[in-house]
């Protein structure tokens, strides 16, 4: 379950912020304001880049810190600057890598309860949380991040999603 979880989170957090930076980059090279980015959206109705970022990293910390029967850790509001990104993900894998590996690792059939935003209440044991909910909604944010700057014109392949390994 550790490795199943934070064994993954951590390296697509750190691939993410290295997408941030080459944002920065591209924004840079092409003299405007990299902020610019993270107002991007694909559709009217879905999050935009900051955002996309922000939800990553709360699935990604919710449910590492729900196999290891911790509090999560608490994010500072959303802000919509590259700085308070890359530290919200600096923050994210902080809080995961600190979580206990034998707790995590006995997760798998305990019953734990993801707490959606409007205070609903998903139940589930550790295994299918992880595998069915979190995961999936942590890589439907990381792609749609990679997938934004990619539409932006950021020079990224596929080795900068997976990174390199």
């Amino acid at each position: 379950m550790h490795d199943a979880s934070v064994g993954v989170f951590v390296p697509y957090l750190r691939n993410l912020s290295v997408l941030l930076d080459k944002g920065v980059a591209y924004a840079e090279a092409r003299k405007f304001n990299p902020a610019v980015l993270l107002g991007m959206r694909i559709a009217p109705d879905m999050y935009d880049l900051a955002q996309q970022i922000g939800e990553a990293c709360r699935h990604a910390t919710v449910a590492a810190a729900l196999l290891a029967e911790r509090e999560p850790v608490t994010l500072p509001v959303l802000e919509h600057d590259m700085a308070g990104l890359q530290a919200r993900i600096a923050t994210s894998i902080e809080f995961i890598e600190s979580l206990p590996r034998a707790e995590i690792n006995a997760a798998a059939e305990r019953s734990v309860f993801f707490r959606l935003k409007n205070g609903t209440e998903l139940p589930f044991t550790g295994r299918t949380l992880l595998l069915t909910f979190s995961m999936p909604q942590f890589f439907f944010h990381v792609t749609t991040a990679y997938d934004l700057l990619r539409h932006a014109g950021v020079e990224l392949v596929k080795k900068d999603y997976l990174g390199r390994r």
